[in-house]
């Protein structure tokens, strides 16, 4: 059984709903296809950040980029 849902709109949301029942398409209808697109955005925004997570750094390089800063500054003054 499905449960109601209520939500105060303001003109922005308004706009958005107008946009997306351009088609016909129902407000409940509009409403419940955005949820689930934002949904499945956030879901693959996660896998996607936990699959960079995973990915192998490689080996240090031996450059120390901190060492050359500092080092070039010196040149500066």
């Amino acid at each position: 059984m499905a449960d109601t849902i209520t939500i105060r709109s303001d003109s922005e949301t308004e706009h958005a709903l107008e946009v997306l029942t351009h088609d016909g398409s129902s407000r409940s209808a509009a409403i419940r296809q955005a949820v689930l697109e934002a949904a499945l955005r956030k879901e693959r925004a996660a896998a996607m950040r936990r699959a960079v997570l995973r990915m192998p750094l490689g080996e240090p390089d031996g450059i120390d980029i901190a060492a050359e800063i500092t080092h070039s500054r010196e040149d500066e003054r």
